[in-house]
């Protein structure tokens, strides 16, 4: 696939609504799907196969299935996901950032 300028190419890998969600959740250990159903609780189990599969589609995370009865499937970074943690870093420092300022503007309009 061709893009025009290079956040094209990270927005095709990590764009959508839940999959820098499941990264983050990855990037503090492996997870088995209910765990991570359990975490995030506003997906849908649908959605959270969707974003699993083409994560692993494009390199991100492994999955790893267990031969066992029942089986078990987790799933991990692979080291490219693994590259992408100063990114996921970046957001979640971001993300704090504009929590707080949210909440002082929210402050400062009702003391206007």
């Amino acid at each position: 696939m061709a893009y025009n300028i290079p956040v094209e190419a990270t927005l095709d890998v990590i764009g959508g609504k839940w999959k820098v969600v499941i990264l983050c959740h990855l990037d503090k250990g492996d997870k088995r799907t209910n765990e991570l159903k359990r975490l995030i609780p506003d997906i849908t189990q649908k959605m959270l196969t969707q974003q699993l599969r083409e994560l692993e589609e494009d390199g991100m995370v492994k999955r790893t299935i267990y031969e066992q009865v029942p089986p078990k499937v987790v799933y991990s970074l692979t080291d490219y996901g693994w590259s992408f943690k100063p990114i996921l870093d970046a957001m979640c420092a971001w993300g704090e950032k504009h929590v707080e300022q949210q909440e002082q503007e929210e402050v400062g309009s009702l003391n206007a």
